[in-house]
């Protein structure tokens, strides 16, 4: 089970499973159900944990992904392509164009002083895992390369996106916190560094890093980026064999793919739409329009043409695998926006009211098209690469060499 859970394309179709299902069940007639599901609470009141099924999931579940998704990149920033900082600068010039752009949309569309303006920041962020997700799911032969770019562009918009939170949507900023939390953090980089890593040294401080965080004000999820970072790639002793990094990886991600990432999904994605009408109503919001094209355009605009402007007027490379049109299909799917894109539209315009349920329309549509858009795309690319695959593959004489290889006289 473990092993299965570590392919890609099965956590990605549990995700979307999950997604569905809620989506379906927030839209039926036993709605009021799932929302009571969704919002009953459990947890210390006295901790300030008293929470959400859908918090826990959002802030707790999630952290574990990201996590996963810390290790994965500090290997590749380490280890990998990403240690070239010619090439870690695309990603990241990708993340902050991805977030200004679709904000100039936003504010393009709602420049009539209506309060919509106070949401410029809904569709700026990227939902990582449901991205992540989605590439996993339609990519059989599309580069790695690709997967790294848009990981690593996901995170530093994540964090981007809950500075932004930070800085103008939060009113209870604890700095306090944020300090205490580095005390169990170091302890956390200090033992993983010595290589010690038995779980009940480790989970103890994770729980608590997260927990302080979670306490400060800031998504409790940069918790989870923060521990992984702490984690070494490079073996101390030459030889074969996986640095902790990965091993640690490797024994997280069937959690994070099987349970985290689902169960957060299920709770995120239940977007009551209230039907054919409700939908028409929503989308003739301006705010809800913005949101719309701030996703589905600003963020292709964003990403591709900040990723071509650093290649084309700085010595920043693109990886070798990778063709612009693939960054193009990347640049689609990065405007799939759920759990911060709905989070910035509850502390932008009030949990419950008639506006915040037009974000979550906006959001929904948006991100659907969007991903709707990045598929036609990237299986279009997938197809090349596949035949290309089968082209260096093709062996007709059968001596075990691809006949690509062998040089033949007239």
């Amino acid at each position: 089970m473990a092993e299965l859970l570590r392919a890609e394309t099965v956590g990605g179709l549990l995700l979307i499973t999950g997604a569905v299902v809620a989506l379906v069940w927030a839209n039926s007639p036993w709605s009021e159900d799932y929302a009571a599901l969704r919002d009953w609470s459990i947890g210390p009141e006295s901790l300030h944990l008293h929470l959400s099924l859908g918090t826990w999931a959002a802030d707790g579940l999630l952290a574990v992904f990201f996590f996963v998704a810390g290790l994965e990149l500090k290997r590749e920033f380490v280890a990998g392509d990403l240690r070239d900082p010619r090439r870690a600068a695309l990603p990241v010039a990708a993340a902050v164009g991805g977030m200004v752009v679709p904000a100039l949309v936003f504010v393009a569309w709602n420049a009539g002083g209506d309060g919509g303006l106070r949401g410029w920041a809904i569709p700026t962020a990227t939902d990582i895992a449901f991205a992540v997700a989605v590439l996993a799911v339609i990519s059989t032969h599309l580069p790695a390369g690709l997967r790294t770019f848009l990981l690593t562009l996901a995170v530093v918009d994540d964090l981007l996106a809950i500075t932004v939170i930070a800085f103008f949507y939060t009113d209870a900023l604890q700095p306090l916190y944020l300090l205490l939390a580095a005390v169990p953090l170091g302890l956390f980089a200090l033992l993983v560094q010595r290589r010690i890593f038995p779980a009940w040294a480790l989970l103890p401080l994770a729980l608590l890093t997260w927990g302080l965080v979670h306490a400060s004000g800031v998504h409790a999820t940069v918790a989870g980026v923060l521990l992984g970072f702490t984690v070494p790639v490079v073996r101390r002793r030459e030889g074969p064999g996986p640095g902790l990094a990965e091993h640690l990886e490797h024994l997280v991600r069937p959690i994070s793919a099987g349970v985290a990432v689902p169960v957060f999904a299920f709770f995120a994605a239940g977007v009551s739409v209230g039907g054919l009408s409700g939908l028409a109503d929503s989308l003739q919001d301006r705010v809800a329009l913005g949101i719309v094209f701030g996703l589905v355009v600003g963020k292709a605009i964003g990403i591709a043409g900040s990723t071509y402007l650093l290649a084309r007027f700085t010595r920043a490379d693109l990886d070798d695998e990778l063709a612009w049109v693939d960054v193009i299909g990347m640049a689609l799917l990065g405007g799939i926006g759920f759990t911060v894109s709905l989070l910035i539209g509850e502390l932008a315009f009030g949990t419950g009211s008639v506006r915040d349920e037009h974000v979550k329309v906006g959001v929904l549509a948006g991100s659907l098209v969007a991903a709707l858009l990045a598929t036609v795309v990237l299986r279009l690319r997938n197809r090349t690469y596949r035949r290309l695959c089968e082209i260096e593959e093709r062996d007709d004489d059968q001596d075990g060499v691809p006949d690509v290889y062998q040089q033949r006289d007239g």
